[in-house]
């Protein structure tokens, strides 16, 4: 391969969180880039698609989207209005930001107010997977598999993982390093021999 593939994580609205498994897994992958924490408007979908853009922007070989909760939303929207190559993306227990959501998190009200509503469900030009959980408190697993199914996405069934962030039980999470790697060769970016080595690294 002529350039190695960066992998793009797009975290949710909470931003980094310390022992999220997508601050692990940046950690142990050698080419990676995260969007960064907004300063201001922070619920505002614009800036967030704008930042992913921007982080996109900058890489100039073949990439790959992690995201997750209201970060998968993000990249539907991005997908709508930007036309950059992607090569994959694994699109990890999206938050269902057409139903209202619990008490700590924003309302419905304000989603819409800052143009997260209606949901993109027109087919992603890219390959997709979409992991869901059976038991998420931001999404219905039946809602969850309509969406994967409007993205023309692969559904991955993780079982009962709640929203499968810290306050679910989960902060490293193995399996985030072999699903990206699953990713990069199913997108030819990664030699099944190196993949192999990375898995019993």
């Amino acid at each position: 391969m002529d350039e190695s593939p960066t992998v793009v994580i797009v975290p949710g609205l909470r931003d980094h969180v310390e022992d999220h498994w997508q601050t692990h897994l940046a950690r142990r992958l050698d080419n990676v880039l995260t969007v960064p924490p907004l300063e201001t408007d922070k619920l505002s979908r614009d800036a967030r698609v704008a930042a992913l853009d921007e982080v996109l922007t900058s890489v100039g070989g073949p990439v790959v989207l992690i995201a997750h909760s209201a970060g998968v939303m993000t990249v539907a929207h991005w997908a709508r209005e930007h036309h950059r190559e992607v090569a994959g993306a694994l699109l990890v227990t999206p938050a269902d930001l057409e139903l209202p959501l619990p008490e700590s998190y924003p309302s419905l009200e304000e989603l819409d107010r800052n143009g997260w509503l209606p949901i993109p469900r027109q087919r992603l030009p890219f390959p997709s997977t979409v992991a869901a959980s059976r038991n998420d408190p931001l999404a219905g697993y039946r809602r969850v598999v309509g969406l994967a199914e409007g993205w023309g996405s692969r559904l991955l069934d993780l079982g009962e993982v709640g929203h499968l962030n810290p306050a679910s039980g989960y902060g490293y999470w193995p399996r985030a390093e072999s699903l990206v790697w699953e990713l990069l060769e199913s997108a030819s970016l990664v030699d099944p021999v190196e993949q192999e080595d990375h898995s019993h690294a």
